[in-house]
């Protein structure tokens, strides 16, 4: 299936149609020991028009997710709808029986949910688990239903179908197996689809993709998309309608070009100043001067005005971090940090490859992590790295931490080699000292804070393992950094399953910085978080780097908050550094294919312009080292 680099436009509804979903006045209540609870979901209005989108917005627990699944009719025996009604054309769904809710889920509103990795059986193939609807409602024998899956699977876009149907979902890449789902979605033909953050786990081009799709079907078909996200640049771009929510309530309703140029509510509006896709370049420590009403100062930090002028590809004089030559091939079967083994989207490499398989060793048996990388990082600088998944940005991240000994290169980081530690006594003392000058902090901090210790425990390990201060001193070091990462010593006795996702991801920031030191890894830290608590980690960030110094290496697939926030940005692909440069002269003038395919990916809604033009001779170094062929470009995947 070709799909099409631009999103597909359903024709508009006529003026007067039929609401194909209508909801009003829906009031959903969560009942609890203790008493009354206050509504999840109060008095929350919205409609979808056939063959439109409405895309209903807002942070973590406005009531985005307890809104659909009332719509799927698959809240939790603790949940109830206490007032309202909803309409799925004249279908009222709320007076349906369970025998009711059969012959409507799936056959007349189709659901995508949010993480393919845990939505599909994983002892099941994946043709198994999309003929699922069809044996449900009888709709085909077992011939008739392995042929219509093989169709579905080709419709939404995968190659070889008859290939990946007998395959598990650990085979596939993510964007593969959100193509399943949607495929077992819409397998009845489905009048709504209603998509639950069907992208925010994806890289920009294979999140381009799976809207573009959606899209199609949506002008094919004249289904209806009731899409929920957090990411307002997607809603701006692909939906007809937007829906703000916040704390339950309906904050806004309009048309997302209205709502985006003109936002009525003071709450719209700051959803769209934290939008990272929607504003101009800031950087880290700007934003921090923004936030008190004063002028950026990129001086602020020692060193960093005369060093980020540096470009990245040629380094400037002594750099902090100098990586030269990094590579790091695995045997096929080996666990290449941060990949599973699935396939990968991209060109040729979606036929055979792996996630984390360049696509240009040619070498049997071996996958490529990283090859010859190069780059420089000046003291006191945020420096991005960016590429799809499987480009070799966490295994360079990992090696940066001291968490793998490549099989060749350097990796100095002030006078460490971490590449290099020596052997025994030499080591450890090395390895020591490169974990107190270098930490990493994960995307995910659920799983990597230990859930049996309290966040007082979490913060005083690592002053422990290297022995700071006696018990009194580290006490203190503690609730000071809580309280520079502005939560309450309060928390001290909490365990982590008791803090939101940006409360954790606040813990795990203190804990990186608390014994002092002086290069953070950032791997797809924010990723996870709605826009708001991401514009308050990074605002964090910029704090913290502004009062102590540090240096930062943000490794993400989101270009958007790159561009905001880092002085120096290196591209990635299928192991190789592809280009290098200063972050604005890379974004508006980008050297090669592959950087502007990227940059075409991002969502943008009505009016906010494109930033890259592709011809230019600015000071942005396509790497040299190791010729890279540009992965295709969007127009196709096979």
């Amino acid at each position: 299936m070709t799909l099409s680099t631009a999103p597909a436009a359903a024709l508009p509804a006529p003026a007067g149609t039929a609401a194909l979903l209508a909801v009003r006045g829906l009031t959903v209540d969560y009942s609890r020991r203790s008493g009354p609870a206050d509504p999840a979901v109060d008095g929350v209005d919205l409609v979808v028009l056939p063959g439109e989108t409405t895309a209903v917005v807002g942070e973590s627990g406005s009531g985005k997710s307890t809104t659909a699944n009332a719509v799927l009719g698959l809240l939790p025996e603790t949940a109830r709808v206490t007032s309202g009604g909803i309409r799925l054309g004249d279908i009222d769904l709320t007076t349906l029986s369970r025998q009711g809710w059969r012959g409507v889920r799936g056959a007349q509103i189709g659901y995508v949910p949010q993480d393919p990795g845990n939505s599909l059986n994983p002892l099941q193939t994946v043709g198994t688990s999309v003929a699922e609807a069809l044996r449900i409602h009888k709709r085909a024998d077992r011939r008739a239903a392995r042929a219509q899956v093989i169709d579905l699977l080709e419709r939404v876009g995968i190659d070889r179908p008859m290939m990946r149907a007998d395959q598990y979902p650990h085979e596939l890449s993510g964007g593969m197996r959100q193509r399943v789902l949607i495929a077992a979605a819409i397998a009845l033909r489905p009048r709504l689809l209603i998509a639950d953050e069907p992208t925010s786990a994806l890289d920009v081009t294979v999140q381009k993709r799976i809207l573009d799709l959606l899209d199609e079907l949506r002008a094919e078909t004249g289904m209806g998309v009731l899409l929920i996200t957090h990411d307002l640049a997607v809603a701006g771009e692909r939906a007809d309608e937007v829906v703000v929510m916040r704390a339950g309530r309906v904050v806004e309703t309009g048309t997302a070009a209205d709502l985006f140029s003109r936002p009525a509510a003071d709450y719209t509006a700051r959803l769209l100043a934290d939008a990272p896709a929607l504003q101009a370049r800031t950087g880290l420590r700007d934003r921090v001067a923004r936030a008190v009403g004063e002028p950026g100062d990129a001086g602020a930090v020692v060193g960093a005005d005369a060093d980020a002028d540096a470009d990245t590809s040629t380094g400037g004089e002594s750099p902090f971090v100098a990586v030269e030559g990094l590579t790091q091939i695995y045997a096929r079967g080996d666990d290449a940090p941060g990949e599973n083994g699935a396939a990968v989207e991209n060109g040729s490499a979606g036929e055979s490859g792996s996630a984390g398989e360049s696509g240009t060793a040619g070498r049997l048996g071996e996958v490529i992590g990283v090859e010859d990388v190069s780059l420089t990082v000046a003291r006191g600088t945020t420096h991005g790295i960016v590429g799809e998944s499987g480009s070799g940005k966490t295994t360079t991240g990992r090696a940066l931490a001291g968490f793998l000994t490549p099989q060749a290169g350097t990796v100095r980081i002030g006078q460490i080699d971490a590449a290099d530690l020596g052997v025994g006594r030499d080591r450890r003392a090395n390895l020591r000292s490169l974990r107190r000058t270098v930490q990493l902090v994960h995307q995910n901090p659920y799983s990597a804070l230990d859930p049996q210790q309290s966040i007082g425990a979490i913060l005083t390990e690592p002053l422990r393992n290297f022995r700071i201060g006696t018990r009194a001193e580290r006490g203190a070091r503690v609730a000071a950094m809580l309280e520079r990462v502005a939560l309450p010593s309060s928390f001290l006795d909490r365990r982590p399953r008791e803090l939101s996702g940006g409360q954790l991801q606040r813990v795990a920031i203190a804990r990186a910085l608390i014994a002092g030191p002086e290069l953070v890894v950032l791997d797809e830290a924010v990723s996870a978080l709605d826009v708001t608590v991401q514009a308050q980690i990074l605002d964090l960030l910029g704090q913290l780097q502004t009062e102590l110094g540090l240096t930062y290496v943000f490794i993400s697939h989101d270009l958007s908050i790159v561009r905001q926030i880092a002085d120096t940005v290196s591209v990635m692909s299928r192991g190789h550094l592809v280009e290098s440069g200063r972050t604005e002269d890379l974004f508006t003038r980008p050297q090669t294919a592959y950087t502007r395919s990227l940059l075409d990916a991002i969502p943008r809604p009505l009016g906010v312009p494109t930033p890259a033009a592709a011809t230019s001779t600015a000071p942005v170094t396509a790497a040299s080292t190791a010729p890279v062929t540009a992965p295709a470009t969007a127009t196709t995947e096979s």
